[in-house]
This record gives structure tokens, sequence and C-alpha cells, in this order.
């Protein structure tokens, strides 16, 4: 059942749950998550990972994807870390009382008051992603009479071929350390040599939303090289490797991703081959699925408001969030499914531009989408939202988010409450 989706007399069902029914419960916009689909997806990278790298690894849920309470209570039932980058992330995660030696911290221009309040922690990894920071982490280590395990962002040099907005890592990116410039194994020997830091390992990610396997067996190898590299110059031979996530979901009939196993099947070997040749040990590997574990999870559920035919030229049918609730199309033009959840049977006949109600003409959700004849109060469910959505959302015109709510063999739970008109004036004085 694709997305966790189903359809039982005209209604579409999520996870079991009649979606047209949550709507009324609930209210729109309403972000709706299957908890089974999240889990299963836990369980597939971490069975791939620890039958490829013969249970040398660990993966770790890219939180930015969604953060809330839930998710790090789930990512901790199924056995997996997370990877946070800013001091709200760890928070939310300790107060879900995630443990911490299973957080890995990343960022570029981490404040002091972030740094601190990990090491305080006793957060698992830090991983540096600049000369500045080597020496104000080592300080505050210092200061806190403790050593701190870090890895060092690595910048490959590999283009994943990808929006340009979501690429990290070629050369022209504001992460990590370049490689090819000498920048990076400069990075290596001064953290090496630093009292307080513990260099574990080296990071690299090099994108999001990728479809082939090709660009993380490159990264794989050409960070096998760099280990080798550091340990013949500095002795030291690290003993982690982090080869973050990016890998890519089905949005609409253009995407076709691969199983997640493929990846880990064709990586590895790649790995252990580079590592066999240049005598080297096989690193513990780390890997960060976000995106690919809660994006196909999640759907948007929301209200047809107005819909306004402009002759010749389009349909727009406006619904009760937007932009506000799901800025990715406005931003790099993202693409979505959509389908009218009361009339789930119904043939897709009816051509729409989707629109939020934010005072912005480009607040649109997707152009020259296919769906039923659309009639203001119909349910327009939009799919595979679960990643960079709520995450995302903001107050802009001061919009009150949408709550989150958890489905699970039919039946729901608030895992996220929708925000109040007071909730917004609450900061203010």
């Amino acid at each position: 059942m694709e997305y966790g989706l189903g359809i039982k007399n005209n209604h579409l069902y999520f996870g079991g749950a009649d979606t047209v029914e949550l709507a009324k419960q609930y209210g729109t916009p309403l972000y709706v998550f299957d908890e089974r689909v999240i889990r299963e997806a836990c369980r597939d990278y971490k069975n791939s990972i620890d039958r490829y790298y013969d249970g040398n690894g660990m993966v770790l849920y890219a939180s930015k994807a969604f953060s809330c309470k839930e998710m790090y209570r789930i990512a901790n039932d199924e056995g997996i870390g997370v990877d946070t980058v800013s001091a709200g992330e760890i928070y939310t995660a300790l107060s879900a009382d995630f443990p911490a030696e299973n957080i890995f911290f990343h960022g570029n221009n981490k404040t002091d008051a972030e740094l601190e309040y990990a090491v305080e922690n006793n957060i698992g990894h830090i991983v540096i992603d600049d000369f500045l920071e080597i020496d104000r982490l080592n300080n505050i280590a210092g200061q806190l009479g403790k050593t701190v395990n870090v890895m060092l962002r690595i910048k490959p040099g590999i283009d994943a071929h990808t929006h340009d907005f979501i690429k990290t890592g070629q050369n022209d990116c504001k992460f990590g350390f370049t490689l090819e410039t000498g920048e990076a194994l400069d990075a290596a020997k001064k953290a090496i040599r630093t009292e307080n830091l513990n260099v574990t390992g080296f990071h690299c990610h090099i994108g999001s939303q990728i479809f082939s396997t090709e660009p993380f067996s490159l990264a794989a190898s050409v960070m096998a090289s760099f280990i080798a590299r550091v340990a013949n110059e500095t002795g030291h031979t690290v003993s982690e490797l982090n080869l973050g996530g990016g890998f890519g979901i089905r949005y609409t009939d253009e995407d076709e991703p691969l199983p997640y196993a493929e990846f880990m099947n064709k990586v590895s070997a790649q790995l252990k081959y580079s590592c066999k040749e240049l005598s080297l040990p096989v690193p513990k590997v780390f890997i960060e699925p976000g995106r690919s574990i809660v994006g196909p999870a999640g759907i948007t559920l929301y209200t047809v408001g107005s819909i306004k035919t402009i002759p010749n030229i389009r349909t727009y049918v406006s619904v009760d969030g937007g932009m506000s609730d799901n800025p990715r199309y406005a931003l790099y033009g993202a693409k979505y499914d959509a389908l009218i959840a009361n009339k789930a049977e119904e043939p897709d006949d009816f051509i729409a531009t989707i629109a939020g109600k934010c005072c912005e003409s480009g607040d649109l959700i997707g152009e020259n989408i296919k769906i039923a004849t659309p009639e203001t109060g119909d349910v327009l469910a939009v799919l595979a939202t679960g990643a960079y959505n709520y995450s995302m959302a903001s107050n802009y015109n001061r919009m009150t988010r949408p709550a989150a709510v958890m489905v699970k063999d039919g039946k729901s739970r608030v895992i996220i409450k929708r925000e109040t008109f007071e909730d917004l004036i609450s900061k203010d004085v």
C-alpha cells in the first residue's frame, strides 16, 4: 500500500484511518503520519546496514526533516540514533529521553551557547564545520573538563545532480572543509593535535533527493582515500565514517527511488573494496536518512475554498493552508501528487493550480496537478509531505501552524497540538 494509502467507499484512507473523518475530527490544515510506515523505514535501514556492514554501523535519523518528541521516541524504540542541527533539536530529543550518546550534532556556525549545551549534556558526537569551531569547541570542552568525540565535515567535491539548494557535497557549498585544496587535511591535522577533542572519524553529505547509487559509491571511495592519507601523515587512523543521507523518495511519477538495501549493498561493496586496496580497517559506518524515513509517511489534509477559473489560462483551487505549512514549492518548485480525499475513486479529470491563502502570488502548492473535479468544502490530500513541511512551517501572515496526528491501524492520536491565536501572541510584549 503506497504511502500507507488505501481507498474505501470513495474515501482516501491513510494508516487505516478515513482521512475525511480525520479532517472533521481535528480540522484542517492537518499533518497526518502513518506510524507503521515510519517504523518500517527505520527497520529497513537498520537491517540493511547490519547486513551489508556486518553490524558495524548505525542509522541516524536526520531529524531536521521532522522534529518532535514522538519522532525521537520512535527512533529510540527502533534502536537508531539521531542527527540534530541545533540546540533546539537536541533539547527536544533529550526531553523525550533520547540517549545523549546516540545524538550527533551537526551544522555550520554553531554558537558557543549551542556547543556548551551539547558538551554539558554529553552529546555523543559533534561534527565540526570550520577551523574556528575546532578552537572554540576545544576551549569549551577544556573549561568543562571533558573530552569530546568529534568528526570533521568534508566536502568530497561530488556533484550529486540535484537541485542547487540541496546540493552539499560540491566545493562551492557553505558546509565543511574542502578536500581538493588541502583544507580538509589541514583541519584534520589541527583537530588531531587538539587536547580536548577525540577525532573519531569524518563526515560527508553530498546532497538530498538522490536516486543513483553512483554518487554515494564515489563519496565512499573518496572518503576512504582521505582516511588513508590522514593516517599516513598523522599516524591517526579514524575508526568511523559518516556517509550522510540524501536518499530520494517518490513525490510524483517522475521519481523512481531505489530500495534502501540497494544503496547499502553497492556503497558497502565500494567502501570495503577501497579499504582493502588502501590496507585500511573498514570503519564503523553511519548514515543519515531523514526524508526517506518520514517523507512518504506523511500527508497533509486541506479544505478546498474558492475556485477561480481564468479562461484559457488556469484554474486556481485555493485551500486553507499554503506556504505557511509547506513552503517547498515556493522555495524550489518541489512537486507533489494530490487528490480529493472524499472523491478518491473518481477520475482525475481536472487540472488545477493548488493555491494557498497567504498574501503572496507565489503561495502555491503545485501547478498542473490532476485531481477529481473539486468543489468548495472538499478535502484535498497532498501526498508525501512528511519531511520538510512541519519543520519548515511558519507563522507568516500570522497563520497558526497545523496540528499533527499519528495514525496506526486506523487509530489516531495528536502528537503536535494545533497552535492557537494565544500562541501567536505569547511572546509579544
